[in-house]
């Protein structure tokens, strides 16, 4: 599969890139700086690189169409986003980002997506554990703006024609990657729970490859 990856030189992004060269996709990695990408997958064969601004828009359109070389690029097969926010980023990075990147995915046909946001995004009526109260209470007061631009895209997903799974994660930590690690759309998170970047990564690429949990939002925690 031809896959683009958004937030590419990320703490998840970067395991995800380099599980998927390995799998043997060939990946479109959207970056605002290309050095920010360690130079051992730079030069992988299966690797192009996009450079713009997901918040702007800038080269999003290139990058879901394959390529910056549109006479040889053809339109990728999917669509990952794990991009994340940082303290001197907007407030609505994913919400504008998201907007952007679906608005490319219609231009060229694209229709599977899958997304990363913390487990703070929740659906209606769903069972929260006690714990997972507590760590939505202490996210809403540390890290409101995050939470709210995370369940807005969501909430911009859902409503889109895509064909999407947002997969929800607890704390991230930059374990090892064991590929021990449960999931599931029922999974109950706590203040306890985390999952390695690499696990997520790699539940990730199991989501693209095998159309797991499309139009869910399944949760993952390390076992």
């Amino acid at each position: 599969m031809k896959i683009a990856v958004f937030g590419a030189t990320g703490r998840t992004g970067i395991p995800l890139v380099e599980q998927a060269l390995e799998r043997g996709h060939d990946i479109v990695a959207f970056a605002r700086n290309a050095n920010d990408i360690p130079a051992s997958l730079r030069s992988h064969d299966a690797l192009v690189i996009v450079e713009g601004d997901a918040y702007t828009g800038a080269g999003v359109a290139d990058a879901v169409a394959g390529g910056i070389d549109s006479d040889e690029a053809s339109a990728v097969d999917a669509v990952i986003c794990v991009l994340g926010q940082t303290s001197s980023g907007p407030d609505d990075l994913l919400t504008e980002a998201g907007r952007h990147i679906l608005d490319a995915m219609d231009e060229s046909g694209v229709e599977r997506i899958v997304t990363l946001v913390g487990a703070g995004v929740r659906e209606d009526g769903e069972s929260v554990s006690l714990g997972g109260k507590a760590m939505g209470s202490l996210l809403k007061v540390m890290a409101g703006g995050v939470l709210e631009d995370a369940k807005s895209h969501a909430e911009m997903l859902r409503a889109s024609n895509a064909q999407w799974t947002i997969v929800r994660g607890p704390r991230l930590t930059d374990g090892e990657h064991t590929g021990q690690f449960q999931h599931g759309t029922e999974l109950q998170l706590g203040l306890r729970d985390s999952a390695a970047r690499a696990n997520v990564a790699q539940f990730i690429l199991d989501c693209i490859e095998d159309d797991l949990y499309v139009e869910q939002l399944p949760k993952i925690t390390d076992q």
